[in-house]
């Protein structure tokens, strides 16, 4: 690569320059919904409402017209709701308006009534177009009156909104802090900036990529949240174990280009192996049959292989150019530091002449936070994740003061017209179910018709499965359920069932990518086992905060009594993928010594002297990029922020760097033990140089 070194970084510049072109409009134009399970019952119920029933669907908009002391009668009420009808009627994305309505959408004592803005395009279109009117409708509050447009789209959108701040804002904390960590780890300015260009060039180029592909399919805004999270903590990881390694090998040198190549053919390896794990563990997450959660593996995915682009080509073209320079600017203190650790070699050491007590002591206290996982409850997000100022929440708590506590929670029943009086009679009689609307004939002469009804619990509350299942087994075959509440019900019934599935092939696939790496069938099983003891430890400790409140008023936030719905399959790839970055590191670099010496204690004692400093430091980084997120405002930001940090902390401190080594020590030689039947079936990878 360092031959070529001008012909690459070029190619680069090209690269950012065409991409990030359109890499400013990230945030503007990726979709805002989504959170759909694509098959189920409730997206059909949807989907036959936009169709026969003017747009009154999951995602029309409400606007919620507040009138205290008043009555919706009133004329100066009437004006107010005319306006409201001629501002949503000129966007041809909305469908029929239907003002509020005497016994369906007005409240008992008058003040309050409900429009509904039909929907006319797709979910996505509709957040957008929530996002167009909102301040146009906000205008429109005053002389006793107020607005509040509400829904799921009008949630969506707030969500969205309050998300990418809380996002920005925690990018803002995480760089400076990360700047200082690689300063501190590298002692050099140059060497600690090169991590954070890499990484800023990953960043930009996958943003303007996926700019691109949404012109093709609909991506979610959210793809880019958690790609600028991951992609930086996980680039920073991967230059920060190249960049190592190349000032090592400039001790033994004064080639740049020798340098470059010996880095490349150990360090570049184990790199490769581990991008190539991180994106298995997410395309894993492709199964769950829902737009949002397969858009934002895509957008993990693809900012992590533009990272691993990056590292593998840009850098050590870099590198080769830069040559000794790479320590300029050094601190004092690391003028004579060595990328073999003393410090980690002790530890090696120590471990070699104690390993029952501490492996006991690691395996002990992850266990003991492991065990609560399995009373941890999931649900998707409730109205408690929006601000509670935001006219969304307010719209919300209005509808439930005026209407009932299920009313934000409708269930939309759609049904042919032959079977309407007996649906009515089944829902009707289905416990939990507070009030039932006359059917309601299709607008087109379709021959179906629509029952509304409302449920006598909160959309949030658990009881709402079971009232959903009553209904769903009472009810006619023909007869289809949805409603907002009920997709997130149904999106989080294709989660659950997902989720065994998604975590057996990250185990497996990760074995496998292990066991072609290191030609070591056990160490590869264990390597990929101990893993879970960390993940799990993780969401014991995610339960014990977020669905207990165990520190909640500490962190700032409200407890839902429940994780959010989408965190066990994504937080268990993540985790995942990074667990096994620390394995590679680690695992790779005692082969690499066992590979030279033959001696299975010095490949253990060797690959923490030469991978401790370097995990610990990436393990910081990774740490501080997360926590940052746990200064968000909105709730899933700060679970994200604050269940990775905590799984990366104990994974690098209680797995890698204590129970891992252990067992290497305890296992021996039979760690690398490979039989020769499966031997002659795996490629040949050497992580040696020379």
């Amino acid at each position: 690569m360092t031959h070529r070194a001008s012909t690459v970084l070029v190619a680069w510049v090209i690269l950012i320059g065409a991409l990030g072109a359109f890499a400013p409009a990230v945030f503007t134009s990726l979709a805002g919904a989504g959170w759909q399970a694509n098959d189920s019952q409730s997206v059909q119920a949807r989907e036959l409402a936009n169709e026969h029933f003017g747009g009154n669907s999951a995602s029309a908009l409400q606007v919620v017209i507040n009138a205290p002391g008043k009555d919706i009668a009133d004329e100066d009420v009437q004006a107010v709701i005319t306006e409201v009808t001629n501002t949503l009627a000129g966007d041809e994305r909305f469908a029929e308006i239907i003002p509020p309505q005497p016994g369906m959408t007005i409240s008992p004592d008058g003040s309050t009534g409900i429009l509904i803005a039909g929907a006319n395009a797709s979910t996505d279109d509709m957040v957008k177009a929530v996002d167009d009117r909102l301040d146009e409708l906000a205008a429109l509050s005053g002389n006793g009156i107020e607005i509040y447009p509400t829904g799921s789209s009008a949630l969506w959108s707030d969500f969205n909104h309050a998300n990418h701040d809380a996002m920005i804002k925690a990018e803002m904390i995480s760089w400076p802090v990360t700047l200082t960590i690689m300063i501190i780890a590298f002692g050099s300015v140059v060497a600690a900036g090169l991590p954070l260009l890499l990484t800023l060039a990953g960043l930009v180029a996958s943003a303007g990529a996926l700019v691109l592909l949404n012109m093709a399919t609909p991506i979610s805004v959210w793809a880019m949240n958690f790609a600028m999270m991951f992609a930086l903590a996980l680039g920073i990881d991967y230059a920060l174990f190249i960049v190592a390694r190349f000032r090592d090998a400039l001790t033994r040198t004064a080639d740049a280009r020798v340098a470059v190549a010996e880095t490349m053919d150990t360090a570049g390896k184990a790199v490769l192996l581990s991008g190539i794990t991180v994106l298995i563990s997410l395309s894993a997450v492709l199964l769950v049959e829902a737009p949002a959660v397969r858009t934002m593996a895509v957008g993990i995915m693809l900012a992590v292989s533009f990272v691993l682009l990056a590292t593998l080509t840009l850098l050590p073209a870099v590198m080769g150019k830069l040559g000794n320079r790479v320590n300029a600017l050094a601190l004092p203190h690391a003028r004579k530091q060595e990328h073999r650790s003393p410090l980690f070699a002790r530890w090696g050491e120590i471990l070699n002449k104690h390993p029952w007590p501490f492996a006991a002591g690691a395996v002990a206290l992850l266990v003991a936070l492991a065990i609560p996982v399995f009373s941890l409850k999931v649900a998707m997000p409730s109205i408690d994740v929006v601000d509670e100022a935001s006219p969304v929440r307010e719209g919300y708590n209005v509808v439930q003061e005026q209407f009932g506590e299920g009313a934000p929670g409708m269930l939309q029943i759609v049904v042919p017209e032959a079977d309407a009086a007996a649906t009515i009679a089944a829902t009707e009689s289905t416990d939990g179910i507070a009030m039932v609307t006359p059917a309601m004939p299709a607008t087109d002469g379709s021959g179906y018709a629509m029952i509304q009804a409302m449920p006598s619990v909160d959309p949030s509350d658990e009881q709402l499965g079971t009232i959903l299942a009553d209904l769903r087994a009472a009810i006619p075959a023909d007869a289809v359920v949805g409603g907002a509440a009920i997709e997130n019900l149904d999106l989080q019934q294709a989660l659950n069932d997902a989720f065994p599935l998604i975590v057996t092939i990250i185990l497996i696939l990760g074995f496998l990518l292990l066991l072609v790496a290191l030609r070591a069938p056990l160490i590869a099983f264990i390597g990929t086992a101990v893993s879970l003891l960390s993940t799990a430890a993780a969401f014991g400790v995610a339960k014990l905060i977020f669905q207990d409140g165990v520190g909640a008023s500490l962190l700032g936030f409200e407890p839902q009594g429940f994780l959010n719905g989408w965190g066990p399959v994504f937080f268990f790839a993540m985790i995942f993928a990074i667990a096994m970055d620390y394995t590679v590191f680690l695992l790779a670099s005692a082969k690499e010594h066992y590979e030279r010496t033959g001696s299975a204690v010095q490949a253990k004692v060797e690959g923490l002297a030469h991978s401790g400093r370097v995990i610990m430091a990436a393990a910081a980084v990774m740490v501080a990029v997360f926590f940052t997120f746990a200064l968000a405002e909105p709730l899933p930001p700060k679970e994200m922020g604050i269940i990775l940090g905590l799984a990366v902390l104990l994974d690098a401190v209680m797995i890698r760097l204590i129970l891992l080594p252990v067992v290497l020590r305890l296992s021996g030689h039979a760690a690398w033990y490979c039989p020769r039947w499966l031997a002659k079936v795996l490629p040949e990878v050497s992580f040696a140089h020379g």
